[in-house]
């Protein structure tokens, strides 16, 4: 168990040292602001995106968890 955090602790400290890779993102998001800015939706486009985004690791999630359902449901019935 002390592995695991001690490797997570490196992990975390080797993410920090390299923030450019994490702050790229945000050079899209304000492209895309500015995008939907013309049209007169402004936060139109940007919360679509971050509804698309936000929807995948749910359903993915869900599925996830009706899969460990059944299976556990299958197993206690015989």
């Amino acid at each position: 168990m002390m592995k695991r955090i001690a490797w997570l602790m490196a992990g975390l400290v080797l993410w920090g040292m390299f923030p450019g890779d994490v702050e790229a993102q945000c050079v899209m998001c304000k492209a895309v602001a500015e995008d939907s800015a013309a049209d007169g939706g402004l936060g139109r486009g940007l919360n679509a995106g971050i509804l698309y985004l936000m929807a995948i690791p749910y359903a993915l999630l869900a599925t996830l968890g009706v899969v460990f359902f059944w299976r556990k449901k299958a197993r206690n019935n015989s």
